[in-house]
């Protein structure tokens, strides 16, 4: 899908790779809806961009969600992409995971992105189509110690929304999911945390927003199943669906 002329929602648009995807869409010509909880940041990102829309949501709450999306309507007239983006993680060995604190990051990061796939399916078929992308993450892929429950959240996003891929493809709509890896944003020190150990899960060279945007762009363009930062990590972890 050419993201130029189309209306795309992308929530967690406020800071971090939701805030780059918005701006790199808006530059190709996308309309771009931008969806947070913080009103003042997304005004000031809105204003910035062309043919941008601000809306504010909470991801965990349905009845925002669904504003979210009728506020998009009444603004565009139809939306062509959901980027379902929003996330929080909750570090901790799984002996120690507060179970409270599991359901909170699965409300939003699995249940969030449920709610606003039904809430957007009337319009997009009635409209003959659109996408829906997920951003999940390659952890999702692997067992690191300390993120567990974050993964766990990862896994059963992929599960659902591969499934829905299959599901709704007779009514043109597509659903993806991306998969990126250590990422240059706040997204660690806005976790929950369940330990005063400091996660050290990751390696190597971490990504900026501005890359995983650039992804994101190539999986709307592409619509495959599974997008990834790299061809070598695709191979290494990708699977065909």
């Amino acid at each position: 899908m050419d993201v130029d002329g189309k209306v795309i929602v992308v929530t967690g648009a406020s800071s971090g790779i939701g805030e780059a995807a918005a701006k790199l869409l808006a530059s190709r010509g996308a309309q771009v809806a931008v969806a947070a909880r913080s009103q003042d940041k997304l005004n000031e990102l809105a204003s910035s961009l062309k043919d941008a829309f601000a809306v504010t949501v909470d991801m965990t709450d349905e009845a925002s969600i669904k504003n979210m999306i009728q506020e998009t309507l009444n603004h565009y007239g139809h939306i062509d992409v959901l980027v379902n983006n929003a996330g929080q993680s909750v570090i901790g060995p799984v002996a120690e995971i507060n179970v409270e604190d599991f359901t909170t990051i699965m409300d939003l990061n699995v249940y969030g992105p449920l709610r606003a796939l039904q809430a957007v399916l009337p319009s997009m078929r009635e409209n003959g189509g659109g996408m829906i992308l997920n951003i999940s993450s390659r952890v999702s892929k692997m067992t690191i110690p300390g993120i567990g429950a974050y993964a766990a959240t990862k896994c059963a996003l992929n599960g659902l929304m591969l499934t829905a891929r299959k599901e709704l493809a007779e009514s043109n709509i597509i659903v993806s999911v991306m998969h990126p890896g250590a990422t240059q944003t706040n997204f660690g020190k806005n976790a929950i945390r369940n330990t005063d150990t400091p996660f050290g899960g990751g390696s190597g060279q971490s990504d900026t927003p501005e890359m995983v945007a650039e992804k994101i762009a190539e999986a709307i363009e592409s619509e495959k199943a599974e997008q990834y930062m790299s061809d070598e990590i695709e191979q290494e972890y990708g699977t065909k669906n």
